[in-house]
């Protein structure tokens, strides 16, 4: 999906940056107190949160789901190596794991592996199943590589903004 042209960071004044960081931590903040909290109009705050929504820099409303309370137990980090890094072979890796929900993050990296994904899933089963579908049996990769989370020490969405 391509990128909206995004505001760059020093395109963003301290009203800006100071309701990003109020909508970061609860999006359902009313604009009203972020108003009162920035020193702005209502009217003003709802001004610049739509700019910053069609600019890209509010690239999503969401809710954050806690994994243990749907039973999503098992998280995973895995490191991917691709058999090459032609164009082509990383294209359609990227929307293998784009397409595929379990895949929470995903990145694209340096260093002599080619993906560092993020996987949630329900047990371990259901895990396994899915690296024999984007691994194993996947004629794109060489070699993966699976780290298991043993606890959650800090996961988040917000971004700080300079």
């Amino acid at each position: 999906m391509p990128r909206k042209p995004a505001i760059p960071a020093s395109g963003l004044d301290r009203y800006d940056r100071a309701i990003l960081d109020i909508v970061q931590r609860d999006n359902k903040t009313p604009q009203r107190a972020i108003a009162e909290a920035v020193n702005l109009s209502t009217a003003a705050v709802q001004r610049r949160i739509a700019a910053m929504e069609t600019s890209g820099v509010i690239a999503a409303n969401v809710a954050v789901v806690d994994p243990d309370a749907v039973a999503a137990t098992i998280t995973a980090i895995v490191e991917v190596k691709l058999r090459d890094e032609r164009a082509v072979t990383s294209d359609r890796a990227k929307a293998l794991f784009r397409g595929t929900p379990e895949v929470q993050q995903c990145f694209y990296v340096t260093g002599g592996i080619s993906f560092v994904l993020i996987i949630v899933a329900p047990n371990m089963p259901t895990y396994e199943a899915l690296t024999r579908r984007l691994f194993a049996e996947n004629d794109l990769v060489v070699d993966f590589r699976t780290l298991m989370a043993l606890d959650r020490v800090k996961t988040g969405t917000a971004i700080v903004v300079p």
